[in-house]
């Protein structure tokens, strides 16, 4: 539990309170401080692996903990983006595709565990979580923009990515899925 991966990953899911909390009544400086947070919770979703791995320190606690605390990020943040107005319109569906398929994926692969297979995370679907936190990052940055810089293209770049992470989140689902059905009984 103590290991500093483990604690890295347990950074996230506790920073997520705190960006509901800076969401929720988008001032300048809270908009700020939240992309700030969310910059910060990414770089731990890489780092965290990276040195469990580096070290040799993988634990069953850190492989359960690292997608749960992933998971629980990007709901609060896409729900939060809703909130404030920053996904609206047909985003809201790309939105929601991410969504279900966090969900399903966390199902399938609870599932597959049950009978011992392993799902391993595919290259396509690390560059869909790239785009991801891209796009939601981008998009927490683009409502302060219009108050302090108008120019920045913020919300147009995190709407692109978004729907880019949502079409990458249908094929990377559908190959997980795919994979999955192969050891479900018919």
């Amino acid at each position: 539990m103590s290991s500093l991966p483990n604690l890295l990953t347990l950074s996230r899911i506790f920073a997520v309170p705190l960006l509901v909390a800076l969401l929720w009544d988008p001032g300048v400086a809270a908009i700020l401080a939240a992309f700030v947070v969310f910059s910060v919770a990414g770089a731990t979703d890489y780092l965290d692996g990276y040195l469990a791995r580096a070290r040799g320190t993988v634990s069953k606690l850190g492989v359960f903990l690292d997608p749960v605390a992933d998971k629980i990020m990007v709901a609060a943040t896409i729900v939060m983006l809703v909130h404030v107005g920053a996904i609206h319109g047909l985003a809201v569906i790309a939105a929601l595709i991410i969504l279900l398929r966090e969900i399903t994926v966390s199902g399938l692969r609870e599932f597959l565990a049950g009978l011992q297979v392993s799902l391993p995370v595919s290259a396509l679907a690390k560059w869909k979580t790239a785009f991801q936190m891209i796009a939601l990052g981008a998009l927490i940055l683009g409502v302060a923009t219009p108050k302090i810089a108008p120019w920045l293209p913020a919300p147009l770049v995190g709407l692109w990515c978004l729907w880019l992470a949502a079409g990458l989140t249908v094929i990377t689902g559908y190959d997980y899925l795919r994979v999955g059905l192969k050891h479900m009984d018919t």
